[in-house]
């Protein structure tokens, strides 16, 4: 069951990104090499929520959040949107009754493949709910399988939309607000 909320920007803030000084050293989690990129914050209401069992990556980051923050925190917007995820995709769907421009909406939401740094980390992410109010914190990383192919990268920009646009978090905290 979804948590309500009022009316009312529940997140005002961005989400904080930094560079990482010097290398910092790969992270293996079984076959994949985690290489950090930046280091990342979000704080969000959880628009959408989406558990993969199958995908290649499935492996190693079961679930993805669809993150809103600014006005994509606040019920008024959130309420005239329909979101869903597949395929490692966040999509939503609003009319003429929403109150943003979709350039709005993708500049304060984002598809997010969550990694969980450990067995706490990853229940925590499993028991968030849509609606929740969460902190992720942890790095935004390329994640490299052992069998050779193509890098999974994460963006580096909150901006971008389409494929290739969503972060991929190597998630060390999870804190619900």
């Amino acid at each position: 069951m979804p948590i309500t909320h009022a009316p009312g920007v529940l997140i005002p803030e961005e989400p904080q990104q930094f560079d990482i000084a010097g290398d910092s050293p790969p992270i293996q989690l079984g076959d994949w090499t985690l290489t950090p990129l930046a280091s990342y914050i979000v704080k969000a209401r959880v628009l959408a929520t989406k558990r993969y069992r199958s995908d290649p990556t499935s492996d190693i980051a079961p679930r993805d959040l669809l993150l809103g923050w600014g006005p994509m925190s606040d019920s008024a917007v959130v309420n005239t949107i329909a979101f869903r995820q597949n395929n490692r995709f966040g999509f939503w769907t609003f009319g003429s009754g929403c109150p943003l421009p979709e350039s709005e909406i993708s500049r304060h939401a984002a598809n997010t493949h969550l990694i969980p740094a450990n067995e706490s980390v990853r229940r925590r992410i499993d028991s968030l709910k849509v609606g929740s109010l969460v902190r992720l914190r942890g790095q935004l990383v390329e994640a490299r399988h052992a069998d050779g192919g193509s890098p999974w990268k994460s963006s580096l920009s909150r901006t971008d939309c389409g494929d290739g646009a969503c972060e991929i978090i190597y998630v060390e905290s999870v804190l619900e607000l």
